[in-house]
């Protein structure tokens, strides 16, 4: 009979425990988190390519910085279960799209749609979903451009597709959302302030909107692109 490769991590484990329980009994989890760290890689190298020859051709830099994060074991966890999906390798790999992030600041929104083209013209990579949440904003304010890519990895002995999560967003948005996401996460907010505090981040968030066009309206002036 076929050892099950669940990994039975308990409910309420601290990261301590869930690491140990990786370590001892989740050897092909770990495989796969070194299997999408080598896809955020790939992506990551990606957009630096893109960005280099962007510069060539516009003469400026469309991006400020990139950065990448791989979900924490809890966060894995917390999601299966929220999704009802038992927790195996195998499903993680089907059921996640997400645990392999890359978030790419740019400077300008128009940046943001021009690399996204560039990168959907590579011919290794496949483009599964995308989100605009720059046109259609979500309820709370929030902005940015999500993809979910499939890119190859290249092993000793084999090539395997990963699924990657692809942020694009301005030096504002990415400002907007980090602060949204600090005070929304605080547990001591007073609930009848919630809804009080919600609008006034959804009109920071209008504000934000503003002023990326305010910003890009100036720098086409500035480069005679009316």
């Amino acid at each position: 009979m076929r050892e099950s490769r669940e990994i039975a991590f308990a409910p309420g484990m601290n990261d301590g425990a869930l690491f140990e329980q990786i370590r001892h009994r989740g050897a092909d989890y770990v495989r796969l988190m070194s299997y999408y760290s080598a896809a955020m890689l790939e992506v990551e190298t990606k957009f630096k390519v893109l960005s280099i020859e962007f510069n060539g051709k516009f003469d400026r830099n469309p991006i400020e910085s990139i950065k990448t994060r791989l979900k924490t074991p809890k966060s894995v966890i917390e999601k299966m279960n929220r999704i009802g999906k038992p927790l195996t390798v195998e499903m993680i790999e089907k059921e996640l799209s997400d645990v392999a992030g890359v978030r790419v600041i740019c400077s300008f929104v128009d940046d943001i749609y021009k690399l996204a083209d560039m990168l959907a013209l590579q011919d290794d990579l496949y483009i599964l979903k995308v989100k605009d949440y720059i046109k259609h904003p979500k309820p709370s304010g929030y902005r940015s451009l999500h993809m979910i890519v499939e890119v190859p990895i290249f092993l000793s002995k084999e090539k395997r597709y990963m699924r990657v999560e692809v942020q694009l967003r301005t030096i504002a948005m990415d400002f907007w959302a980090s602060l949204e996401h600090k005070l929304r996460y605080k547990q001591d907010i007073p609930q009848e302030h919630a809804k009080e505090i919600a609008e006034q981040l959804q009109q920071c968030a209008k504000s934000v909107g503003e002023m990326d066009q305010q910003m890009l309206s100036i720098r086409k002036q500035i480069e005679g692109d009316y």
